[in-house]
């Protein structure tokens, strides 16, 4: 698959719809795309913010040289009239996904609004749809999975062009335990932590993967898993990584994946009385999805994950990022995805 210089400039210019523009990596895409020279519009929710650490009316600054239109991307009367706008465009981005991939939460985004979207931009006369969804549809056990999957079956079946990119792990999922660290505490990993591996991304090498789908043809009507640049890692691997960075002895805690499993079934037995455990019982699903099922490619014929298999792109690399961490110099906003 060949690879576009991010800073290359497109051989031409689209007009380019983009949802799901308010999140680390829909601000990447965004700013991807503007550099390539594309005309963008980012339809926002009326209220959106960025995550903890910025108030809306960083909005413009954060998606310099894209136009911002707000509405309701649930409703389908506001994504045609507040989004697309009676107006035409060439291509539909969307970086769109539920917030915690609860259930109801995951239907409502991940497919409805996607589903919603996707007949606006065909009456619309849009004739590419590009699709930020994740590499661990490959193996389907949670809602928000089963959810994705739908859509990206919709998309394939509505006849427009299509470029699925599944990414593997994120940087910010994986830094959530570079403050306990740095405060002394151990670093935690489930079973002898080498039970997964992943090839971490960054925002910027995804943005940039997503904004070259619009140019390659080699990207089109194809899913494409992809990763960052190296070999794949493991939990193990991170935290060793993290005490050199802070010049200490690494020291883990391990925590057993039946711990989980209990969390589980107590949570899924008390959901039977509240609609609130019952969210908890599913997130702790999610958690126990990520401590053992390893982010790269699935080999359906032999059942096992494939580093190799698994495409790398980009130049940043998770441990640079560990250190921009320890120094000040870059910051996490994990949002509702945080698991420690």
């Amino acid at each position: 698959m060949s690879l576009i210089p991010p800073s290359e400039k497109s051989p031409h210019s689209k007009r380019v719809l983009v949802l799901g523009a308010t999140g680390t990596i829909g601000r990447a895409t965004v700013k991807a795309l503007v550099d390539r020279g594309h005309e963008v519009v980012c339809f926002l929710r009326t209220k959106a913010g960025f995550g903890v650490d910025h108030e809306p009316d960083e909005r413009s600054r954060l998606l310099h040289g894209a136009a911002l239109r707000f509405g309701d991307v649930t409703d389908p009367a506001s994504i045609d009239a507040d989004g697309f706008h009676g107006e035409k465009f060439d291509v539909l981005v969307s970086c769109l996904a539920s917030r915690t991939g609860a259930p109801a939460d995951a239907w409502a985004i991940d497919y409805q609004a996607h589903c919603h979207a996707l007949k606006a931009a065909r009456a619309d006369g849009v004739e590419h749809m590009v699709l930020l969804s994740a590499i661990c549809v490959q193996k389907p056990l949670l809602e928000f999975q089963k959810a994705k999957l739908a859509f990206e079956a919709e998309l394939i079946a509505s006849g427009m062009t299509y470029s699925i990119v599944r990414p593997t792990a994120f940087f910010k999922s994986l830094s959530g335990q570079v403050d306990r660290v740095r405060r002394g505490k151990p670093f935690l990993i489930f079973g002898n932590g080498e039970l997964t591996a992943c090839k971490p991304i960054s925002d910027r090498d995804l943005g940039a993967f997503i904004a070259k789908c619009l140019d390659d043809p080699d990207c089109q009507n194809r899913i494409l898993p992809i990763g960052g640049p190296g070999e794949a890692i493991t939990p193990r691997e991170q935290g060793e990584c993290l005490f050199r960075l802070l010049g200490r002895e690494p020291k883990f805690k391990h925590v057993p994946v039946a711990l989980l499993d209990t969390i589980i079934l107590t949570l899924g037995l008390l959901g039977r009385l509240s609609p609130r455990l019952r969210a908890k019982a599913e997130l702790a699903r999610i958690g126990r999805y990520y401590a053992t099922e390893s982010m790269l490619v699935l080999n359906p014929e032999t059942g096992r994950y494939d580093a190799a298999a698994t495409p790398s792109t980009g130049s940043d690399t998770l441990f640079d990022f560990y250190g921009e961490l320890i120094r000040g110099e870059a910051k996490v906003e994990r949002g509702d995805h945080a698991v420690f």
